[in-house]
């Protein structure tokens, strides 16, 4: 990769958790689109403010990167077919039915599913043994919010409804609504479907003037980004685990069970990497080891809390881990 592109990834903070499964939603996007293309990426960790930079083996503009894109969304989009689920509430039978037919199928298609839950780690809800989902399934229904029934249909959502009011409204094409996703800072000006993944989602009624739940003053989100979002969750495989009670519990590739709950580590690197490099980043059992992170270019690492604010689940932004 000698004759590289460079392109700066100003939308993506890195302590932002909705941030970094865009990152990974862009890469695999991108694989899908025009594989020998080549996706890269590295962090600016000597040009702050810190911020994601794509490397591309082909020097495109940025409009072709983002049709690229595009056309990788929406042909990984069409596989996000859950039939008649709306939430991620199996039995432990129904899961491994579930698993077991798509991994006779596509690679994609097999990979999310294996992203989104595991018939080894069983709990039990209301005296009903449910398959654990997981970790990063923020949505039961609280609020008439589902989650498969959004996984489905975001990232088939080309851009949002036109925004503002009357007169004043603007339409957003698709290629924009990527455009601020990833090459501007967010402004989250999409009344859109979400994840709870972004931080900025955390509203509570102590802290603001108005009610965060009235249609005209409730924050909104950043619609391109939910849709990579929802591509990049693919990449985050599901594992049951052995529990210190017995059984086994569910845990996520990056993820881990801490006293206050999950959290989830990503680490910020300084060397060019794909995305099957950061996905055996994100497992490699060393990264405690100050040694193997310098080995792996690894400059530090930032972890997010899933929280729970009454009967709604959020992440809380990731703070640099000490020692990383």
């Amino acid at each position: 990769m000698t004759d590289t592109s460079t392109y700066r990834l100003t939308g993506l903070e890195p302590d932002n958790l909705l941030a970094f499964l865009v990152l990974l939603g862009l890469l695999r996007t991108l694989e899908e689109a025009r594989p020998a293309c080549l996706p890269r990426v590295v962090w600016t960790v000597d040009a702050p403010p810190v911020r994601p930079a794509l490397l591309m083996a082909e020097r495109l503009t940025a409009d072709e990167i983002l049709a690229v894109a595009a056309t990788g969304l929406n042909e990984l989009a069409q596989r996000h077919d859950f039939g008649a689920l709306q939430d991620l509430r199996l039995s432990p039978g129904a899961a491994t039915e579930r698993l077991r037919a798509v991994a006779a199928g596509d690679r994609y298609t097999a990979d999310l599913w294996a992203a989104l839950i595991s018939a080894a780690a069983v709990r039990d809800k209301s005296k009903v043994q449910e398959a654990e989902p997981t970790p990063l399934c923020l949505l039961f229904g609280q609020g008439h919010m589902h989650f498969l029934s959004r996984l489905a249909s975001v990232p088939r959502e080309a851009a949002p409804p036109p925004r503002g009011r009357r007169s004043a409204k603007t339409t957003i094409s698709e290629t924009d609504c990527l455009r601020e996703a990833l090459f501007q800072p967010w402004a989250r000006l999409d009344a859109t479907s979400s994840f709870r993944w972004d931080p900025h989602e955390d509203v509570r009624y102590a802290t603001r003037a108005t009610d965060p739940t009235d249609a005209k003053t409730k924050e909104k989100t950043q619609h391109g980004a939910n849709r990579l979002a929802a591509i990049g969750l693919s990449t985050l495989t599901v594992v049951p685990r052995a529990a210190r009670s017995g059984g086994a519990q569910l845990s996520v590739v990056g993820g881990s069970r801490e006293r206050d709950g999950h959290a989830f580590t990503w680490p910020i690197w300084r060397y060019p990497i794909s995305l099957a490099a950061i996905r055996a980043l994100l497992g490699h059992p060393r990264l405690d080891n100050p040694v193997a992170r310098d080995a792996f270019g690894v400059v530090e690492r930032r972890r997010a809390r899933r929280i729970s604010v009454g009967k709604f689940m959020n992440v809380t932004r990731a703070e640099p881990l000490q020692g990383t």
